[in-house]
């Protein structure tokens, strides 16, 4: 079974367009594992400009399944998840400023770095994945790195995806064989939608977990958030 773990950024950046607390971002994401989601993603950011430290305390004892924080691991970021302790942190290595994920971790010149940030994680029982493209070499660095999973930056497979969506898979199926045979577990994430998504899980052996935010809430304006999971639930059956 692959999971669908739901990303809520996007709820906490309405909710700060006005300032209040609508919506309720606690509230969103109870309801979200109450609709079948198998997990609860957020990535804070330094200037909190969606998700807030404050809500990632909040959260922490509301999510039943399984909550996920991304994020660069600076100080103030590792200081937030060994308080929390989260089942899961993804590392990222985006800039502060960054608008989104772009690219996955260059391991092997980030080795030491890295390294001391997945035994620091370990230590407080936290399961670590970095996130990466899918070069083979780098993904097994990623293992060297003592790394539990991998998450692979998916959004080159959606760009490809409607001109020729087996080429677009083709190094996703690769780099998922390449983690397995290291022992790594496989996660996927960005720009997965209702589209590219079934065909991307028929095609990906070991896929553990997706992460997906920014097409589920935009799905939601349209669907309602009960209908949107169950669709990309269906989509990885």
């Amino acid at each position: 079974m692959t999971n669908l773990s739901v990303n809520i950024n996007k709820v906490a950046t309405v909710r700060n367009a006005r300032g209040e607390n609508v919506p309720d971002v606690q509230k969103f994401a109870s309801e979200c594992e109450r609709l079948g989601a198998n997990g609860i993603t957020v990535h804070p950011r330094p200037d909190e400009r969606h998700i807030k430290r404050s809500d990632v305390f909040s959260l922490r004892p509301l999510v039943k399944t399984e909550f996920n924080i991304e994020g660069y691991p600076s100080p103030e970021f590792m200081d937030l998840v060994l308080k929390v302790r989260p089942e899961q942190v993804t590392l990222v290595p985006d800039a502060p400023d960054a608008l989104t994920s772009s690219e996955g971790w260059l391991v092997e010149p980030n080795m030491e770095f890295l390294t001391a940030v997945v035994d620091r994680l370990r230590d407080a029982g936290i399961r670590t994945s970095i996130f990466v493209g899918t070069d083979v070499d780098n993904i097994k660095a990623a293992a060297r790195a003592g790394a539990d999973r991998v998450e692979l930056f998916t959004k080159p497979y959606a760009d490809m995806y409607p001109s020729d969506p087996e080429a677009a898979v083709a190094p996703f199926v690769e780099a998922s064989r390449a983690a397995h045979s290291v022992g790594l577990g496989v996660n996927a994430g960005h720009d997965l939608n209702l589209e590219n998504l079934a065909f991307f899980h028929k095609r990906i052996p070991f896929l553990n977990e997706v992460s997906i935010g920014h097409s589920i809430i935009a799905d939601a304006l349209y669907l309602g958030i009960g209908e949107t999971i169950r669709r990309y639930k269906e989509c990885l059956v």
